[in-house]
């Protein structure tokens, strides 16, 4: 009598079980990313030694870059989007525990010893409705041009690591001059004059396209690579 492997058994009452260990792993990373983005985007930094400036969220949001290009390049294009459509996820679990958290009231001890603390956090915290309305439009539309590119440029030929390297750096930097035009104009056009942070954005993002996202990607796929082999 032929009895059920284990393995069989749990791949059965688990689909998970024959999910890659690199694309699970990074799919973690991914839900990550989106929601601390977000968070530290609220911090302007200054790109020495000019007055430009860039939002600090721009260093989670490359890697999301990257991590959606290693998806597509090993798991396929149709999973890399589905993987942004679910991004929503994250980010909306996430402000919505932010907004029950800034509704709840501060208990009596910090309004009284940590009145400075409370303030920092609701400012940091308590964004305006068009900075939450303009990331998740640039989120959507700049990571899935990153993607279409990405895979339209891979053509019918065998994928090399320098082909690797242009793609990815070609697609990030257009699709990030994209995501910055979109965020800064949306959550902040006519609050103050937007041109410094507008340019050092765009500078910023393809620079850090051209110069870092193609090791990057190369990087993620070799460890998606080595993670695969392993699980």
């Amino acid at each position: 009598m032929s009895e059920t492997s284990p393995s069989a058994t749990d791949t059965a009452a688990n689909p998970l079980a024959n999910m890659p260990l690199g694309l699970f792993v990074f799919l973690l990373l991914y839900g990550g990313m989106t929601v601390i983005a977000g968070v530290v985007a609220f911090k302007q930094v200054q790109l020495w030694p000019s007055n430009l400036a860039v939002e600090a969220g721009i260093f989670a949001f490359l890697l999301l870059v990257v991590i959606s290009s290693t998806i597509a390049q090993l798991y396929g294009k149709k999973m890399a989007q589905k993987l942004v459509w679910w991004g929503f996820l994250p980010l909306g679990m996430s402000a919505a525990i932010i907004w029950l958290v800034l509704g709840l009231p501060a208990s009596p001890e910090m309004l009284e010893y940590r009145a400075t603390d409370l303030a920092a956090f609701e400012t940091v915290l308590g964004q305006t409705p068009r900075i939450m309305l303009a990331g998740p439009a640039a989120y959507i539309t700049s990571l899935l041009l990153n993607i279409w590119i990405f895979d339209r440029l891979r053509g019918d030929g065998e994928a090399t690591t320098f082909g690797l390297m242009v793609r990815g750096a070609i697609a990030s930097a257009l699709s990030q001059a994209l995501d910055s035009v979109i965020f800064v104009t949306l959550a902040f056009y006519g609050e103050f004059d937007i041109t410094n942070l507008l340019i050092g954005q765009v500078i910023a993002k393809v620079a850090l396209s051209l110069l870092l996202v193609p090791f990057l990607i190369t990087f993620g796929v070799k460890a998606a690579q080595w993670l695969d082999s392993r699980g």
